[in-house]
């Protein structure tokens, strides 16, 4: 915990709130008036008396306590603290805590009105005392003597704070003791102003709300270094019984409580007849509970959580008190998100079974590789699955580039070399596999840029063998497809499952051309106090051959302008490729403009048939171009480098 080791000025702080106002040291009676009265006399030697023998008492029960924990530890005390997720403009997008939601601030940051407040009704002798108050035990003592039990606990601010972080909260003689001994070693250890930081950063305020600041945000939406006599009046009256007294319960029972701790301040001196008028007239404007609020963006929160627990794990997530700048932009993924439910419903219209139906939507900057947008399905009330993610689902066609980029980076193909279409089969295993074009037909020789920007399935097999699947493969991992890929004769149609977010973080260094970072949804990670913890700078590496990249990137241009993919066109250049699976249960568009790739999957979670001719060009493209013509609408365009700038690989 943070503490300022500076002592308490009138205006802001404690130090002499006895004195500030009357120029005296505070009345006795000031302070618990814990002489007893007997007969209508004050017998004030027998109070002296029993207080010196309980001060030897407590000297004693110190020497037995030898295994209470080692107050020193506080100093290096972190408090379980609330991580809060902001989106790569600095806006908040949720918070991440375990039960305690918390702020830690430092006493400087908290209103002069609440510091006084507190002290006033928990413990107004906290500057002069050593941890206990010797009159107000005397005082409980007497009450619990005669009640047979404990009924009056005369707990100071520093026995509270022991309490709350060492001690159990039962109401019995051995806590009580223990927490007057580790009270005493505290402030033999500790200033009094780190004491009350201390304190008032760890107690429950209601509602899970832990310390003061998330206290003072959630009942009054303002931070505690701005609250007012008024609503700290209020807040101090909390202490006693968070939830009874909570303003969003009982209003009136708050008031009613507020009341009571402005009489103690006045009787105090520490304010005056008409502050303390002014403050109970004074409107108290409520926030709203603010612990539990969802996620502004849910699929954004899910994938952060997911990825913070697996590199600090699930404790440090729920109480680490990290501030973490995600890699999205707001905006943006709002936009993905309506413009996924609006696809969701032209589907339907399209006379797609949209019952099941699920869309996911991952979108790259492919300078950053940062994650920008993500989609994970069409309904997050309904099922939390994030697609994007998690959803391996064959890619079809959109598999066909890193076949053809294959052949390119050899060095023994361009757009221009010629292949078959034509029937033909291949041995695989004890049995024959002969591939189809989709909607049948043969075209013979043909180009490669031909090939692909029409979508011929025959040649990507064929291409596919002879450039070795080992090496697309290998060129996939290196792009960041971790799902597992075989070597199957059918590999270069998309036959084996990978998902959205890997499709767009490998299209994104096409439209990089070739420079490759490892997507990340994070882009740093600081402490509560604001150091560095994690730190997601770009290190992106040349991993492609430029020409080949440049070379493929300018076929999958043509795929918009003449091929499959043309209503994917949004006015500006544009590169990418349709896929659809066997029997329509799977149709895909990914693409790239040179500042973003995104990839969007449509399919059935049971993974049963779309319907009658679906297809990515069909049915996805216009999708994609929507998005992407509104998520560019404002961005200057930019242009892919041509081929022609970089020298073709030798086929050595």
């Amino acid at each position: 915990m943070r503490r300022t080791g500076k002592g308490l000025s009138a205006s802001s702080s404690t130090t002499k709130l006895g004195r500030e106002r009357t120029g005296r040291r505070p009345r006795r009676d000031d302070f618990g008036r814990g002489v007893v009265n007997i007969a209508g006399g004050t017998v004030l030697a027998l109070t002296l008396l029993g207080t010196s023998a309980l001060a030897g008492t407590m000297m004693g029960l110190a020497i037995s306590f030898r295994n209470l924990p080692d107050v020193r530890s506080l100093k290096s005390f972190v408090p379980p603290e609330t991580s809060f997720l902001y989106d790569i403009k600095g806006k908040l997008l949720s918070s991440l805590h375990g039960e305690a939601n918390r702020k830690v601030v430092r006493l400087d940051q908290i209103s002069p009105h609440l510091k006084r407040a507190v002290i006033a009704i928990e413990d107004s002798n906290f500057n002069y005392h050593h941890g206990i108050n010797l009159n107000s035990i005397g005082r409980a003592m007497l009450v619990n003597f005669h009640s047979h039990g404990v009924k009056e606990g005369a707990s100071t601010l520093t026995m509270q704070l022991v309490k709350n972080i060492f001690l159990s909260h039962q109401r019995t003689v051995d806590r009580k003791l223990a927490e007057a001994v580790l009270a005493v070693r505290v402030e033999q250890v500790f200033k009094k102003n780190e004491i009350l930081e201390m304190y008032l950063n760890t107690i429950y305020w209601g509602h899970n709300n832990y310390g003061v600041q998330t206290a003072s945000e959630s009942y009054f939406n303002k931070p505690a270094s701005d609250l007012n006599l008024a609503e700290a009046s209020m807040m101090a009256g909390l202490i006693q019984a968070p939830e009874s007294y909570s303003p969003f319960v009982n209003l009136k029972a708050a008031k009613k409580r507020q009341s009571v701790v402005l009489a103690r301040m006045k009787e105090l001196g520490w304010i005056t007849a008409q502050q303390e008028d002014q403050a109970l007239k004074q409107p108290i404007k409520l926030g709203r509970k603010t612990a539990w609020t969802q996620s502004k963006l849910p699929y954004i929160t899910d994938a952060v959580v997911e990825e913070l627990k697996r590199r600090f794990g699930e404790e440090a997530v729920k109480k680490g008190g990290m501030r973490i700048q995600t890699t999205v932009d707001y905006d943006l993924q709002e936009l993905a998100e309506r413009s996924m439910q609006n696809a969701h419903r032209s589907l339907k219209n399209e006379g797609i079974d949209t019952q099941d139906l699920q869309i996911a939507l991952a979108s790259v900057d492919p300078r950053t590789h940062f994650i920008k947008a993500l989609v994970g399905g069409s309904n997050y009330k309904k099922t939390q699955l994030n697609r994007a993610l998690h959803s391996q689902r064959p890619p079809g066609s959109t598999f066909k580039p890193f076949v053809y980029y294959a052949a390119f980076a050899s060095g023994k193909y361009t757009p221009d070399s010629e292949i078959d279409d034509r029937p033909i089969r291949f041995r695989d295993g004890d049995g024959y596999y002969a591939p189809k074009n989709y909607g049948g037909g043969y075209s013979g020789v043909v180009s490669l840029r031909t090939a692909l920007v029409n979508s011929i399935n025959i040649p990507a097999v064929i291409l596919g063998r002879r450039v070795g699947l080992d090496k697309v493969i290998e060129i996939c991992k290196s792009l960041g497809i971790n799902s597992p890929l075989i070597p199957a004769i059918s590999l270069p149609l998309g036959s084996i499952g990978v998902t959205p977010l890997e499709m767009a973080g490998a299209y994104a260094t096409f439209a990089s051309n070739g420079w490759h970072s490892e997507p990340t949804i994070i882009a740093r990670v600081t402490d509560s106090r604001g150091d560095l913890i994690l730190d997601n700078t770009p290190k992106p590496q040349l991993i492609l051959d430029p020409w080949a990249t440049a070379t493929l990137t300018s076929v999958l241009r043509d795929v918009i302008n003449e091929g499959t993919g043309k209503q994917a066109s949004i006015g500006r250049q544009v590169a990418g490729k349709t896929g659809t699976t066997d029997s329509e249960r799977n149709i895909w568009f990914v693409g790239y403009v040179p500042q973003l790739a995104t990839a969007i999957w449509v399919g059935d979670d049971h993974n049963r048939r779309l319907g009658n001719h679906v297809s990515g060009g069909g049915n996805v493209a216009p999708i994609w171009g929507s998005f992407m013509e509104k998520a560019m609408r404002n961005v200057p365009e930019d242009y892919f480098e041509p081929p022609y700038k970089f020298k073709r690989p030798s086929s050595n």
